[in-house]
């Protein structure tokens, strides 16, 4: 019999049913180590249940959110760092689950491949079940794609989905936020995930050694420093939240300080941001001096060493700073909400950069 003529198997064309099913058994016990209630976080059947009034829920809102790690994913590839990108996936999207208030509950996964390499993708989950953790949402199933032609060899790419719930009526939506109110901050791990495509461009462009000691810390290779994951809020933050501490949260994503503070103002609230508050981190300073990157861009491209930004009341303020600061967070009061447009203004020693804002509720990103 010819080849022609000879049986095609799904293997020959790239897809091993095999290794996807060894896949699962072997993420099985990470994936349950994430169980918690509400949630069995067993693998294996089409879909994921999960039971809010197990949780302790009694009038929940769902909140839900997705996000992926964009281009810092190539660092890992290139680089051999699969174990923290999984972190990062958690990371996005249950940092925007907090901001609303929301508790994570369960999270799902989608590893998307054109050849399985089960050893990097055992690697990635773990790294997402360590994320979990952090977050003390679930890990109740997700999607592995093997899909022959789609990809560069030893390429992959990672999407993420988060539910979480708020009691009725204690949601964050920014109408709490008003002039007079604090502006604190936490401390970012570095570039969390955001402004990669910059970032690798001046590596490119500069030919970095990023398995050199980083110029702005010897101890460090210059892309574990890179690669370093995004930090997770939860647990800190959601004390706070629900004993009423906070008024509006922002996470510091992709659009930085100018672009994602806006969104938690209410008509007539303007944030005024002091740049020169904290001590710009060295890898942000390296960044900015290697692209000869303007204030203003920075602003509006990296977090710039701050993760998350929130508004309290000034009588809160103090209390608040020394709980999270006993919870592991590195806290700074960043400036203030005053009355005016709608919009940020980030000011300091390096000049002065505004943005209104127009957002609407329909805005996705």
């Amino acid at each position: 019999m010819s080849a022609k003529n000879s049986p095609y198997t799904y293997e020959q064309a790239g897809v091993s049913i095999e290794a996807g099913n060894a896949l699962v058994k072997a993420i099985a016990p990470l994936a349950k180590a994430t169980a918690r209630p509400g949630a069995t976080s067993e693998l294996g059947g089409f879909g994921g249940f999960f039971d809010p009034k197990a949780a302790g829920y009694t009038d929940p809102l769902l909140v839900a959110a997705n996000d992926g790690v964009g281009t810092k994913l190539k660092l890992a590839i290139d680089y051999d760092r699969h174990d923290s990108v999984g972190i990062d996936l958690v990371a996005m999207c249950v940092n925007d689950l907090i901001v609303q208030g929301a508790e994570p509950l369960f999270f799902l996964d989608y590893f998307a491949t054109g050849e399985l390499e089960n050893g990097v993708a055992e690697r990635v989950v773990a790294g997402i079940a360590d994320g979990c953790k952090q977050a003390g949402c679930a890990l109740i199933g997700g999607e592995t794609a093997e899909m022959p032609g789609m990809y560069a060899d030893g390429d992959y790419d990672l999407a993420g989905f988060c539910v979480g719930a708020v009691e009725r009526g204690e949601q964050l939506t920014g109408d709490k936020v008003a002039p007079g109110d604090v502006l604190l901050g936490l401390a970012s791990s570095g570039v969390h995930s955001n402004g990669y495509s910059l970032v690798r461009r001046l590596a490119a462009d500069f030919d970095w050694q990023l398995d050199a000691p980083a110029p702005f810390d010897a101890d460090r290779l210059l892309i574990d420093a890179l690669i370093e994951p995004t930090r997770i809020y939860v647990a800190s933050l959601l004390p706070l939240i629900r004993d009423g501490m906070i008024n509006g949260l922002a996470h510091i994503t992709g659009g930085g300080l100018l672009e994602n503070i806006p969104r938690i103002l209410p008509e007539g609230a303007h944030a005024m941001v002091d740049a020169d508050a904290w001590d710009q981190p060295g890898l942000m300073a390296f960044l900015q001096a290697q692209g000869s990157i303007i204030p203003e861009e920075m602003a509006r491209t990296f977090n710039c060493g701050v993760g998350m930004i929130f508004s309290v009341t000034p009588k809160n303020a103090e209390a608040v700073s020394e709980r999270l600061e006993a919870a592991g967070e590195t806290v700074v009061r960043v400036g203030a909400v005053d009355a005016g447009t709608r919009g940020c203004t980030v000011r300091g020693s390096q000049g002065t950069w505004s943005a209104a804002t127009d957002w609407e509720a329909t805005h996705l990103g």
